[in-house]
């Protein structure tokens, strides 16, 4: 059972949390003046130490080299024992599982860093088999370079190993890379150490400054981590060097063990400034969903694909608007975007069809196209519409257009004749859609609902959850009622597109057929929030964001996961739900 130590705060795999020592530490840290080694057993026998308070003690152990056969290490791995003090396991991958310690040492750490895939393998083998709610550390691998992807892949604590070995050998470490000290005719830092001129730094200052800049760095990544960018930073920060760029692709490669750590929503921006960025947990998701969950409602009607906005939401956009006044309403829209792929008009609150930026050169790259190309394809294999009008312009969206109508039984119309929001262009449009029955607001605004039920919970859910509602409010506050009753089930919450439930909507949620991610409780009333001790059992589709259902003995409730479903299950401390709706049984 973990008692020492906590996060506070997640952003994918990596965590602000807190060792609770008798002077507690925020990580990710450096653990060099927390930790207190134990020693190897193969030297010599070691007695379990007493321990305290002060100190994170690495209980005895046996570390292996990185390479090392499995049944060797099988064979030679040690117990460890129950302690009442904070304390550190060491173990290799294949060795990994849960002691009962507070923080696990990976061995063989030198042997992996350096290799992409090798890391990736072994960092989520490792975090796999040991409790969420337990740091990870590393040894001897850290530099200013490298230690923002360490975090990113789930990396809690490290030390200065590293970057005083390269001070006293003259290597002057910074975060784009490292410098003989007889190279550099002035410093490229303000910190303490470099408070002097060039030619008299020497080793011993080289050492104050390689560490000085590592704790900066881990400053710096524990502020992104808290903002939910620190993806942004380290799609930057790996271009510096070749293993650092394939080991965060790598773990895009990962995408199990990286979407559930991802939340469904950010308050932050997402960035969308390299390729790479089309790999990300929340473009993949987006896409998988709009592709495996949304269903067309809106029956009879023809689908329209206009080009993205800068504005978002979309339909708030000069552009959008001039499209909707030529088509009236007597079409289905859906926007091509990069990175994101389709979205549909349903769904462009949702996260995060309106919270991303992207690098604009008006020219795509082939990757784009090809990604673009695919989720359209998807999307219109899933859904039947009759025929397919693609206003768009001829830069990169005409070409994707073109490759999908190959592919697909439902024909394309193109209505551009040069820009989309040309007079000839929207006439074009509007003559497109002559004969066309409109769209009502009601068939629209029910449709929205459904649909964002559709991509939060699961295929069918809209029409499980919401079968027989009357819409309340004006888009984007949209309010779910029971036809019969008149009670509100749930609300759209505009800033991500998510749904808010009632406790009345929760109820029907649970009794309908829709997939529901219920959160057991043991026999309490929640009192604004449930902690991770009183969390009996949870969905393993819940992440952190997610709409839950919370049931026990003595309460019902409804309110937001803070935590992935897996680790509600084993974390012994933290904040599981935040809970908005609670009634006693």
């Amino acid at each position: 059972m973990t008692e020492y130590f906590e996060i506070h705060e997640r952003d994918a795999a990596a965590r602000v949390g807190e060792l609770r020592l008798s002077e507690p530490v925020t990580t990710p840290t450096l653990t060099d003046d927390v930790i207190a080694d134990a020693g190897s057993r193969w030297t010599q026998p070691r007695e379990t130490p007493e321990g305290d308070d002060a100190a994170l003690t690495v209980l005895p152990h046996r570390g292996f080299p990185s390479g090392t056969a499995d049944d060797v290490q099988a064979s030679f791995a040690p117990d460890y024992p129950d302690v009442a003090f904070p304390s550190a396991a060491v173990v290799s991958p294949s060795t990994a599982a849960d002691f009962g310690a507070d923080a696990y040492v990976l061995s063989g750490a030198p042997g992996i860093v350096g290799h992409g895939s090798a890391f990736a393998d072994a960092i989520v083998e490792a975090r796999a088999a040991i409790p969420d709610d337990t740091a990870l550390s590393l040894s001897g691998v850290a530099t200013p370079r490298n230690v923002a992807v360490l975090v990113y892949a789930g990396v809690d604590l490290v030390n200065a190993d590293r970057a005083v070995v390269r001070g006293t050998q003259g290597r002057y470490l910074t975060t784009e890379g490292a410098y003989d000290l007889a190279d550099l005719d002035e410093l490229p830092c303000s910190c303490p150490a470099c408070q002097q001129p060039a030619a008299d730094f020497d080793r011993t200052d080289c050492v104050d400054h390689n560490v000085n800049a590592l704790e900066a760095e881990l400053a710096r990544v524990r502020r992104r981590i808290r903002d939910g960018r620190l993806r942004d930073y380290v799609e930057g920060q790996a271009r510096h060097t070749a293993w650092l760029t394939a080991a965060v692709r790598e773990l895009d490669q990962q995408y199990g063990y990286v979407e559930q750590r991802t939340p469904t929503f950010r308050d932050s921006l997402l960035l969308s400034s390299t390729q790479d960025a089309l790999h990300r947990v929340e473009i993949q998701r987006f896409a998988d969903r709009v592709t495996s969950r949304y269903r067309k409602r809106l029956d009879g009607h023809p689908l329209l694909l206009v080009p993205c906005s800068a504005r978002k939401p979309y339909s708030d956009s000069q552009s959008h608007r001039q499209f909707q006044d030529a088509a009236s309403y007597r079409a289905h829209v859906a926007s091509i975007t990069s990175p994101i792929g389709v979205v549909p008009q349903e769904l462009e609150l949702t996260y995060p069809a309106q919270h991303y930026d992207s690098v604009v050169t008006g020219r795509w790259s082939a990757e784009e196209k090809d990604f673009v190309a695919r989720v359209l394809r998807r999307y219109l294999e899933r859904t039947d519409y009759s025929r397919v009008i693609a206003h768009v312009p001829p830069e990169g969206y005409r070409d994707i257009c073109e490759r999908v109508a190959g592919d697909v039984d439902v024909p394309f119309e193109f209505t551009v004749a040069d820009h989309p929001t040309t007079d000839e262009s929207l006439g074009e449009l509007n003559a497109a859609l002559a004969g066309e029955d409109k769209i009502w607001v009601q068939e629209r605004e029910a449709a929205t609902l459904k649909a964002v039920a559709d991509y939060y919970l699961g295929d069918g859910a809209g029409d499980a959850v919401f079968a027989d509602i009357e819409v309340q409010g004006r888009y984007p506050k949209l309010q779910a009622l029971d036809a019969d009753t008149g009670d509100q089930l749930a609300a759209l919450v505009p800033e991500y597109g998510s749904l808010s439930f009632t406790l009345a909507g929760a109820r029907q949620w649970v009794a309908s057929d829709a997939p529901t991610k219920r959160v057991e409780i043991d026999g309490f009333v929640p009192q604004g929030s449930v902690l991770a001790p009183g969390v009996i059992d949870a969905s393993d589709d819940i992440r952190v964001g997610d709409e839950v259902v919370i049931e026990g003995p003595a309460a019902f409730a409804v309110g937001r996961a803070r935590m992935p479903g897996p680790a509600m299950a084993d974390a012994t401390r933290g904040m599981a739900v935040q809970v908005r709706h609670c009634v006693e049984r």
